[in-house]
């Protein structure tokens, strides 16, 4: 991924993306993006984009293993995330999810992920400490709360599962208050030219649309000149 689309990627909504994905595909039916309502933390910092560095945790109940095993595997997960791809995402699956409770996304945890070079994090999990957390490092959670519970680290590296959205380490990510999909690589290249023919093709629409005296007449003729961009 080249720094244009990067750019370019980062100016558009998830949704843009999505429709977008479709163009390049030629068809209906892309279907790897997050199911249900999600939660952003800074809205208005806009779109999360790079490569996904996964892992999983739980807090509901205390790790079984021994302390020194948890440490290192804790430590062995901040050397995955500091050690990623760049742009990198956090992606991290709570194996407590739908019952949650450990804020694994706090004031210092993003703190510490935005010096490693990170741009954000996407989780079905919890964040806390909103209007503390650092700016330029959006989390897109399943849910807030106060505590962090038992949170402790489970796995790194491998697939996860986020709203109904499998991940794998490595996975190009977009993510914003919508929710979040994983970009295909084969689509990778072909992105930058259907993002820019879906908003040119929709301001056939729009444009007609917000003008003074617009009715079903015009809805007609802009539609007709919108179906015919998009074949």
């Amino acid at each position: 991924m080249d720094n244009s689309l990067l750019d370019l990627l980062k100016s558009v909504d998830t949704p843009t993306v999505c429709n977008a994905i479709e163009v390049a595909q030629g068809k209906r039916g892309f279907a790897n993006f997050t199911r249900g309502t999600m939660l952003c933390s800074a809205p208005e910092e806009g779109a999360i984009v790079g490569y996904a560095c996964t892992a999983k945790i739980a807090a509901v109940n205390p790790p079984a293993e021994p302390p020194e095993i948890i440490r290192e595997r804790r430590m062995a997960y901040y050397r995955h995330m500091s050690e990623g791809p760049r742009p990198g995402v956090a992606v991290v699956e709570d194996l407590d999810y739908p019952d949650c409770i450990g804020a694994y996304w706090g004031e210092i945890n993003t703190t510490v992920h935005k010096g490693f070079g990170l741009s954000g994090a996407l989780t079905n999990g919890v964040m806390r400490d909103l209007g503390d957390l650092p700016h330029g490092f959006p989390v897109v959670a399943g849910s807030i709360g106060p505590s962090h519970g038992f949170v402790h680290v489970r796995e790194i590296g491998t697939s996860v599962t986020v709203f109904g959205m499998e991940v794998q380490d490595g996975n190009l990510i977009h993510a914003d208050r919508h929710g979040a999909l994983v970009i295909p690589a084969d689509v990778v290249p072909l992105l930058g030219r259907a993002i820019r023919k879906l908003l040119e093709t929709e301001k056939l629409i729009l444009e007609p649309a917000r003008r003074e005296g617009f009715g079903f007449a015009s809805f007609e003729e802009a539609w007709a000149a919108f179906e015919q961009a998009r074949t």
